[in-house]
């Protein structure tokens, strides 16, 4: 009888421990799949992919800048949609922040998947995954690595102008900001480097690398005459440059042999090869393009599970610019 309770009371401790790790582990990143609509919206997927790749085939850029919206969104208080939210009389939201203000781009391909699962699924398919969906099918039409997106996630009904303006890595960091930058969020500076990875895409404007291109010496000769042609000393601050000038609009690893011959754009792209702890990882990235495919697909499945909204935390947001 003794023996008998000692098993019951042990199997019940087993059951109480396995609760609470579950807990501990954050039960809300367990709960996204990547069936969430398989059954509530089929065709969600579908619909996400037709129009993020008729939005990248009118413009290639689009990609960037859809992924730039992921990335902005997960690292302000997690993947939930927020820096969607326009301002209102009772709400401030992200989009003039410091790094969102004048650059972020994209929210019409957003509204225009919206409008479009709204008449497929209403209130169905959340903003928050639309952009996770949308980073990834971009990624994949210029080249890159697909990979698969649990889903589930809810949509904020506030945002945080704040944490946007200290939670987003800027271009003027060095590298041991960086690093503590990505460090903050749960990313090892190996995933760092994988996600910058991101900039083989995209473009930015000359006042985010004005200084670095008059003020600094790690810069190569021809490449600096040739940008300063599109970036005056003064003036002409939203003048647009590639970041990766081999091959702007194909997702590859010529970003990373750039750095080698000093053509990183920014500052922050040039201190992952200026003689710090990062010049390994970006030799590595360059002497095997698919280990940096597979770290920078592994590294954008860990951002978009950041902090997600599950359950009945959160909402499902009618129209992504507003709370319902």
């Amino acid at each position: 009888m003794g023996s008998y309770h000692a098993v019951s009371c042990t199997a019940t401790n087993i059951k109480i421990s396995f609760s609470l790790f579950l807990l501990l582990v954050g039960v809300s990143s367990a709960q996204l799949s990547p069936t969430f609509y398989s059954t509530s919206c089929p065709n969600a997927l579908s619909t996400i992919k037709s129009a993020v790749d008729s939005a990248v085939s009118s413009e290639a850029r689009m990609g960037a800048s859809l992924l730039r919206l992921h990335f902005h969104d997960c690292f302000v208080n997690g993947c939930d949609a927020s820096v969607l939210l326009d301002d209102t009389a009772t709400l401030t939201g992200e989009k003039t922040a410091g790094p969102n203000a004048n650059s972020l781009r994209g929210f019409d391909v957003i509204d225009n998947i919206k409008t479009q699962l709204e008449s497929l699924c209403p209130k169905v398919v959340s903003c928050a995954d639309i952009l996770t969906v949308a980073a990834r099918d971009s990624i994949v039409a210029l080249g890159g690595p697909t990979y698969t997106v649990p889903l589930g996630r809810r949509d904020a009904t506030t945002a945080s102008l704040s944490a946007a303006n200290s939670n987003l890595p800027g271009p003027q960091l060095n590298l041991a900001a960086l690093i503590s930058a990505f460090s903050n969020k749960g990313f090892t500076a190996k995933e760092m480097v994988a996600l910058s990875g991101s900039h083989t895409i995209g473009q930015a404007r000359c006042t985010t690398f004005r200084n670095r291109l008059y003020n600094e010496a790690n810069i190569n000769a021809s490449f600096a005459t040739s940008l300063k042609s599109q970036c005056p000393s003064s003036g002409g601050d939203d003048k647009l440059s590639p970041l990766d000038v081999t091959s702007p609009t194909s997702f590859d690893n010529a970003y990373f042999r750039n750095l080698v011959s000093q053509k990183g754009l920014l500052h922050s792209d040039q201190q992952l090869y200026s003689g710090g702890s990062t010049n390994t990882i970006v030799d590595a990235y360059i002497s095997n393009t698919g280990t940096f495919r597979a770290d920078f697909a592994n590294a954008m499945k860990k951002m978009g599970n950041l902090s997600p909204l599950t359950g009945t935390n959160g909402q499902i947001r009618t129209n992504c610019r507003k709370v319902n």
